[in-house]
């Protein structure tokens, strides 16, 4: 009997990756985390019911990895983003990044 690709294998190993690149984008690395980790435990439970049914686990396992990490990422840099404007607020926040450009400038 011919082994089957696990459903969504490479898709949660692709969300775990996009979770990683988008974790300096405001949140949006949070969500394909998520997703990740979600579709990652349905087909963990799935391949563990019958495994000699399935193939595609390592980039399950991949992919949960590099969605945790991205999740992490992500909300290290989130409350990075809360922390600055709270303490400076919007218009320091916002002279910061002029003040940033101005010297790359120069």
């Amino acid at each position: 009997m011919e082994k089957q690709t696990l459903p969504n294998s490479t898709l949660i190993l692709v969300f775990g990756i996009l979770s990683i690149v988008g974790c300096c984008c405001y949140g949006i690395g949070i969500i394909f985390a998520i997703i990740a980790i979600v579709m990652a435990k349905k087909a963990t439970a799935l391949y563990t019911e019958n495994p000699e049914l399935y193939d595609g686990y390592n980039n399950v396992k991949t992919g949960k990895i590099l969605a945790i990490i991205g999740l992490i990422l992500s909300a290290i840099y989130l409350a990075y983003v809360i922390f600055i404007f709270a303490t400076v607020g919007v218009e320091g926040y916002q002279e910061m990044i002029e003040e940033i450009r101005r010297s790359a400038g120069a």
